[in-house]
């Protein structure tokens, strides 16, 4: 968020935003918060349903903590009453964006998104919500705090359920859109690889669309047409002359030397994704390329970091079959000595076996005997590799095998905290 720009907005005009009833008391906001815990005097508290509780239930401690109005199914002091404060929600995110004249980009797909998502805010100069904050409540809080005057903006748009990118889609409404990449993610809610396409498809709905070649390749697999590309191969915007370096990667863009500062596939198709949208915008492509060089990825994303001489990849923020193929076909390519710490992938339902399966033959042709942790570690170890019953183990068999100057890639979704692993490497 722009921090030199403070928008403030009435309880009336939140009210006619999202069709609900306005209660005596409210005053002014200038942020929003669906945590009770975050918010700050001056800040809007949206009653949220919860896993198990609801924020209804927390309205009074919001209130405390200076919350000048509340959004919630339920009326009360300084409250816009509405029947269903997700949708309301949505409703007042829509309004916000419409309050924002610049260009909107919007970045999904299956994985890469905040690496990509953050190529292009730095890249471009444009403002971006922090992080992964890619859902409906902090998108809406990225819009109410815009300023009007930038020269456009990012945002990361992120599903876990059917459905939910025509929310996103309908709140954001992006003049383009990037998808990243497809493969296989949270089926427990989409079921299989078609769900999932059909899910984060809803993205290219935007007026421009801009997908990977990855992407185009499934695309067109599951029915849809073609659409303009970007990659390392006959892309509509190609990169040429590759190199994935142990520190970083270079590439050419229309004749451009470009230098990323982050190993892997990932932050390079990242920095290729910021150069085509570059190009679609009529930026400078020589100060985008400056820019790039320049990068900072949030950490657990191919970060680099060393331990008495042993360097640590941290790829662990979030795994599924796609992003840690990826990541090992760039470890099998780097010189040296190198280990592989492979943790559970989540959210793949009753596929969960077969793909971590899949992962581990992939290892085993690359070359690669990793370290395996998780309810599947036994079956993947029996094709090549070892298993680990806790990251206390796994750290003691790295311990006993590694030595200065290796590579050790760390890769799972982020329930596991396979990064402690770094903690306690020197403790």
């Amino acid at each position: 968020m722009h921090v030199a720009h403070v928008r403030e907005v009435t309880p009336e005009w939140v009210a006619a935003a999202t069709g609900g009833r306005l209660h005596p008391g409210g005053r002014p906001v200038r942020d929003l918060h669906w945590d009770s815990r975050q918010v700050a005097p001056g800040g809007l508290f949206v009653a949220l349903p919860g896993a198990r509780v609801h924020g209804r239930a927390f309205a009074g401690e919001a209130l405390e903590r200076g919350a000048h109005l509340l959004l919630s199914d339920r009326p009360g002091w300084a409250t816009v009453e509405v029947a269903n404060p997700y949708r309301a929600l949505l409703r007042l995110g829509r309004a916000l964006r419409d309050l924002f004249p610049g260009p909107v980009v919007a970045v999904g797909g299956s994985t890469g998104k905040t690496t990509t998502k953050e190529a292009l805010a730095q890249a471009l100069g444009f403002p971006a919500p922090p992080g992964n904050q890619n859902t409906a409540p902090p998108l809406a809080r990225h819009f109410l705090g815009l300023d009007p005057r930038a020269p456009g903006t990012v945002v990361e748009l992120g599903v876990d359920r059917v459905g939910e990118m025509a929310e996103l889609m309908a709140l954001a409404r992006p003049h383009l859109a990037v998808l990243t990449a497809l493969g296989e993610e949270h089926l427990l809610a989409f079921g299989d690889l078609e769900g999932v396409v059909r899910e984060e498809a809803g993205l290219l709905q935007a007026p421009e669309a801009l997908v990977s070649l990855q992407a185009q390749e499934v695309l067109r697999a599951f029915g849809h047409g073609s659409f303009l590309t970007y990659g390392f191969g006959e892309a509509t915007f190609p990169g040429e002359g590759l190199e994935l370096l142990p520190e970083g990667s270079r590439f050419r863009y229309r004749g451009l030397p470009v230098r990323v500062p982050y190993p892997g596939l990932g932050p390079a198709l990242g920095a290729l994704a910021a150069l085509a949208v570059g190009e679609v915008l009529g930026k400078d492509l020589k100060e985008v390329a400056e820019r790039l060089a320049a990068l900072t990825l949030p950490p657990g994303r191919m970060e680099r970091q060393e331990r008495g001489g042993v360097v640590f990849l941290n790829d662990a923020y979030n795994a599924n079959p796609l992003s840690v193929e990826a990541g090992l076909r760039w470890l099998a390519a780097q010189p040296g000595r190198k280990w592989a710490v492979l943790g559970e992938m989540r959210e793949l339902g009753e596929e969960a076996p077969r793909l971590h399966l899949r992962v581990a033959e992939a290892a085993a042709r690359l070359g690669l005997r990793p370290l395996y942790l998780g309810p599947h570690a036994e079956a993947q170890a029996a094709l090549g590799g070892e298993a680990a019953g806790s990251l206390e183990e796994a750290l003691r068999w790295l311990k006993a095998r590694v030595a200065p100057g290796d590579l050790v890639y760390l890769k799972a979704s982020r329930a596991l905290g396979l990064e402690r692993i770094l903690e306690l490497w020197d403790a």
